[in-house]
């Protein structure tokens, strides 16, 4: 099975910057079956040697491996796939340098951008948000939940919830129609992170009414 057909059954999703390889271990222990490495400090050899955690980490739990924002450093990094947001370029161009297996995913903000992504043949999944302003995407005002709510009646492709969300918030995303999310902090800042997976997954898979698989 590729990484695209892959990427429909997972649901809770963790971005974070380099980290040791135990944290990781947790993270997808405790429920996580996507790890995206995001670290614009890092230069190209830097992102390369980091990404082999991630790859043994996602390995050993049978999850994926995505990078952020960059597909020419993709097959250097042995990742799934890409993820892009609205400044980085065409999602054809992504998938013209990772290939036809690997994932490429996209970032969108609003109705129309999700419209967009829904209809584009090289996009494999959203992510729609950010559901609250957060600190690792400043400046960007928040989506709201609306827009969560109109993803679940308007997208049948696998799509994640993100921004903001933590033990505290995802409820309310739930219950307006997400079955995935996308967090950050609520793992990197968790004193015990596959406790803190374990919690936020449960909530994932509890009823959540009207959403899409």
């Amino acid at each position: 099975m590729t990484p695209r057909e892959r990427i429909a059954a997972t649901r809770l999703y963790l971005v974070c910057d380099a980290r040791p390889r135990a944290f990781l271990d947790a993270a997808l222990r405790g429920g996580a079956d996507i790890v995206q490495l995001r670290d614009k400090s890092l230069d190209d050899d830097a992102l390369v040697t980091a990404a082999r955690e991630f790859r043994a980490a996602a390995d050993a739990a049978g999850a994926l491996f995505i990078l952020n924002d960059r597909p020419d450093l993709v097959a250097a990094c042995d990742a799934d796939g890409v993820h892009i947001g609205q400044d980085d370029g065409a999602a054809g161009a992504a998938r013209a340098t990772v290939g036809p297996d690997r994932v490429v995913g996209r970032s969108t903000h609003e109705p129309a951008q999700g419209t967009e992504a829904e209809a584009d043949p090289d996009v494999d999944y959203l992510a729609v948000g950010p559901v609250h302003a957060t600190p690792t995407k400043p400046g960007r005002p928040a989506a709201g939940l609306g827009y969560v709510e109109w993803a679940a009646a308007h997208v049948s492709k696998p799509w994640f919830a993100i921004g903001g969300l933590d033990e505290t918030t995802v409820e309310a995303a739930v219950a307006h129609g997400a079955r995935r999310v996308v967090v950050v902090r609520a793992l990197t800042g968790a004193a015990d992170p596959a406790a803190a997976a374990r919690a936020l997954r449960a909530r994932l898979e509890g009823p959540v009414g009207a959403a899409r698989p």
